[in-house]
């Protein structure tokens, strides 16, 4: 098949980003990557074209190429075009480099043994380097674009795996200095830099010559991949971000190691070179280099923050937003270090002041509320984590910025969070003065009330007042003066329109006991209170269902004598029958039997009268707790038309066994060396209590002979469990993996079943040892059981390290048990007994202080390489 037209691509593009998954599905999703591969090289199809399907390759490269193997052919198939590119100007090599890199990236193929990696890599940082590549590959009018793309490519790349380009910080810090695009080579460098101090803080090492070394880290050779293997490319992404709280244990501090004077030196002059070409970065470039170099040099002895102070002078009255988040960003870094009390107060107040501005765009304005209320102070005060409203910004500062019915929603809200943090801290009202925080807070949400209580209103109203007293209730929990009012004006919210209740429900929800409980009884003497008909009676059913409980009981069931005659529609017998649920949750027996047996006869709806008889059944004859469980919430509740079946399917659920998840930890301790089999110990671990315990284990292939189950009749967290003894059958002598499986009842009532993660059986822990000979026969019955096993056998000789302990500190740590013939400190005779019938024998002679010849001998050849590797593990555990 040919390559396709031009009209063809278009119409293929086109039905590809409608739907990509399902034209992928289709007939001709299979070959779609193969085909466009194949037609980048056509000479049929214009530039314009080929760029076209390479921006598709960069927008989809997942779809286009889903695993490794195809990751790292579409790579090689670009390299190869963009190799064979004529040596005139072309639109294609920059689209070829982006998507070469991304296909490598995406694809999940970057790595030491993918061979378009190795090709890519030097390319890109020849180019990088504005490198004479030779046979005209970059013409002279595209050589800065070109480089700039390869700076871009190289720094993605160093995204994904930290410390690939930390051998070339000398090569780059020198081109830094050069003609060439200065914004993509000082974001490269600050981020290569970054990643380096990281990766080498965490295994002790300093930087060594990295900065000054200007040489290619191919050197003619192959790639240096050490540092990525050093790190587990699980480094924050490159995004400005503060407070510190979020960053990882591993980015949080330098300080595993001080640098060397000359390191030190370099290093300071590589941060004041980047900070001195900051001045051409666009603003969004800046931020992100300001962050980049704040958190490499966090903590770092050595490198005072004072390095930053010159930026500050000019970017603490800037008016660019990334800018001014990166000056936050540093100030959550660096704290007072870098940032005097007359810096802080002078940051808060312009951001007081610019939040003010009347011409401010929403989405600015947002910008500086939340600069406000996440505001990082050099000396907070509390507990840390806890919400608080800085100590320099108090009631005269934020008077502008108090909040109105009038602003925007998402503006009011932001305001009101602050007017918050500042009555947390509003203890007395001072006499003469404006009125206090509070007291502003009290008329804004009676404002608030009012304006949702309005017939007809829209909905929006309701739902912004619903959001801030929820942020009321949580940042000002535990204050009864705030939230007594609240609650009584809420009651009358929905004394006055009903129509509410679904966000009186929700809001339930979200709210803490300490203010759902007395606002749920105050509503329920709201709804129970009215008798007889009432045209919002769904309303008052809806939100007695949720408040509904054991207490008031005569009032409650009253009120649903009463609703029962008027409920006539399929509706209202099912809010009333939610209630009815409500009350058999809370233990409510007396009068609702009375209740039950009314609706089973009366309802005219036969699903409500069935739903009706269902709850007099179970109330008849189920306990609480049984009952609890059986009215409980399905864990896979069915979308069914009758409300009928899907009270039986959470019935039935109860009494089913359930998949969940592991709520018992298993670990792996000392195996025993006594009796005719390898015995794992095994310690569990509860996380909750659980009851009738079945560990059942599973061995992949026929390598053990079948697993018995292993059964605890009860686990508690924090309460310790004696070790659980798994005997082993092996059928030959090789470690195996164990998945394991867990069936067990918790504290509800209800069967579970779930999978642990697998444990795995050791060679060492299948040792057993021989019975002890007669008393001065070790070393004939040593030699017998050595001439016993040739010529069938196999035989080899290893050179295991010794440590400090030396020889005999190794031996009574690992081998103890089988020693039969012992010379301490330089001979031992070990002979080990491997399930079901091998044998392992091992001579240590002739120890010298650094290590000891060992020679092996064992009747089962296939034994022979497990040994040496359990060998090689006890001197590299040494």
């Amino acid at each position: 098949m040919g390559p396709l037209s031009r009209d063809a691509w278009a119409q293929r593009l086109g039905a590809f980003r409608a739907s990509p998954s399902a034209f992928m599905a289709g007939p001709e999703g299979e070959d779609l990557g193969r085909n466009l591969l194949g037609d980048l090289r056509s000479e049929k199809l214009s530039e314009q074209t080929k760029v076209s399907l390479l921006a598709l390759s960069l927008e989809y490269p997942a779809q286009l190429w889903p695993d490794v193997s195809a990751a790292e052919v579409a790579a090689t198939s670009l390299l190869d075009t963009l190799v064979l590119l004529p040596p005139r100007p072309s639109a294609l090599r920059r689209p070829l480099l982006l998507a070469a890199t991304t296909a490598l990236a995406a694809g999940g193929a970057l790595g030491p043994t993918s061979g378009a990696s190795c090709r890519l890599l030097p390319l890109l940082l020849g180019l990088a380097s504005g490198s004479d590549l030779g046979r005209g590959f970059v013409p002279a009018s595209e050589q800065r674009p070109l480089q700039a793309t390869a700076c871009e490519c190289l720094r993605e790349l160093e995204s994904c795996k930290p410390g690939l380009l930390g051998g070339s910080l000398g090569l780059l810090r020198g081109l830094l200095g050069q003609e060439g695009p200065v914004q993509p080579l000082s974001l490269l460098l600050a981020l290569v830099l970054r990643n380096t101090l990281v990766l080498q803080s965490r295994v002790g090492a300093g930087l060594g010559g990295l900065l000054t070394d200007k040489v290619s880290p191919t050197g003619g050779g192959p790639w240096d991949w050490t540092l990525v293997e050093k790190g587990d490319g699980s480094l924050q992404p490159q995004a400005p971000s503060w407070p510190a709280a979020e960053e990882g244990e591993g980015e949080r501090s330098l300080t595993a190691r001080e640098h060397s004077p000359e390191e030190a030196r370099e290093l300071r002059a590589a941060v004041i070179q980047l900070l001195e070409t900051s001045y051409l970065l666009t603003p969004v470039a800046q931020a992100q280099l300001l962050w980049l170099l704040g958190w490499a040099l966090r903590g770092l002895q050595g490198q005072p923050p004072a390095l930053f102070k010159p930026q500050l002078v000019r970017l603490l009255g800037t008016a660019q937003l990334t800018l001014l988040h990166a000056v936050l960003a540093l100030k959550a870094a660096f704290g007072e270090a870098l940032f005097t009390a007359q810096d802080e107060a002078l940051l808060l107040r312009r951001l007081t002041l610019a939040a003010q501005h009347p011409a401010l765009p929403l989405p600015t304005h947002l910008f500086y509320l939340h600069c406000l209320l996440s505001f990082p102070e050099n000396w907070p005060l509390g507990p840390e984590g806890e919400e608080a409203a800085p100590l320099l910004l108090g009631p005269q500062l934020c008077r502008g910025l108090l909040p109105s019915l009038l602003h925007d929603p998402m503006a009011l809200l932001a305001r009101l969070h602050l007017l918050c943090l500042l009555c947390a801290e509003d203890e007395e009202e001072e006499k003469g003065q404006l009125p206090s925080p509070r007291h502003y807070l009290e008329e804004l949400l009676a404002g608030l009330r009012q304006r949702a209580a309005l017939d007809e209103g829209p909905r929006a109203l309701a739902t912004v007042c619903f959001q801030a007293s929820y942020l009321v209730t949580r940042c000002l929990a535990g204050q009864p003066t705030v939230l007594t009012p609240l609650i009584h004006g809420l009651a009358q919210l929905y004394r006055v329109r009903p129509m509410l209740a679904s966000h009186f429900v929700d809001f339930l929800d979200q709210v803490d006991s300490e203010l759902r409980e007395p606002l749920k009884v105050v509503l329920r003497q709201e709804v129970v209170s009215r008798l007889g008909r009432d045209e919002a009676l769904c309303w008052h059913l809806k939100m007695l269902a949720k408040v509904a409980d054991g207490d008031a009981q005569s009032a409650t069931l009253n009120f649903l004598q009463a609703a029962a005659a008027h409920c006539t529609n399929w509706d209202l017998q099912q809010g009333l029958l939610r209630v009815c649920r409500a009350l058999l949750r809370a233990g409510v027996r007396g009068g609702l039997v009375d209740l039950l047996q009314v609706l089973a006869r009366q309802l005219e709806d036969p699903d409500g009268r069935d739903h009706a008889r269902l709850y007099y059944i179970l109330l008849a004859h189920l306990a609480g707790p049984k009952l609890g469980v059986a009215l409980g919430p399905s864990l896979a509740p069915p979308a069914l038309a009758s409300s009928l079946v899907a009270e039986n399917q959470g019935f039935v659920a109860a009494l089913m066994v359930q998949e969940a998840p592991a709520l018992v930890r298993l670990s792996v301790g000392s195996h025993g060396v006594k009796g005719p089999l390898p015995v794992l110990k095994l310690q569990p671990e509860a996380l909750e209590p659980i009851y009738s315990l079945e560990l059942r284990f599973r061995v992949e292939g026929q390598l053990y002979a079948p697993l018995e189950a292993v059964h605890v009749p009860c686990l508690c967290p924090g309460r310790p469990a004696r070790p659980l003894l798994l005997p082993l059958q092996p059928r030959c002598p090789a470690p195996a993996r164990l998945d394991v499986h867990a069936l067990y009842t918790t504290s509800t009532g209800l069967t579970c079943h779930a999978h642990l993660p697998p444990l795995f059986v050791n060679f060492a822990d299948l040792f057993l040892p021989f019975p002890q000979p007669p008393g001065g026969a070790g070393l004939g019955f040593f030699e017998e059981l050595w001439d016993s096993c040739l010529p069938e056998g196999a035989e080899s000789r290893v050179w295991c390290p010794l440590g400090p302990q030396g020889l005999e500190g190794l031996v009574s740590q690992h081998l103890e048990p089988f020693v039969v013939v012992a010379q301490p400190p330089t001979s031992y005779y070990v002979a080990i007994h491997l399930p079901p019938n091998s044998k392992l024998l091992l001579r240590l002679e002739a120890a010298l202080p650094d290590g000891v010849p060992v020679a092996l001998r064992t009747d089962d050849w296939a034994v022979l390489p497990l040994a040496g590797d359990y060998l090689r593990g006890l001197a590299a555990a040494l």
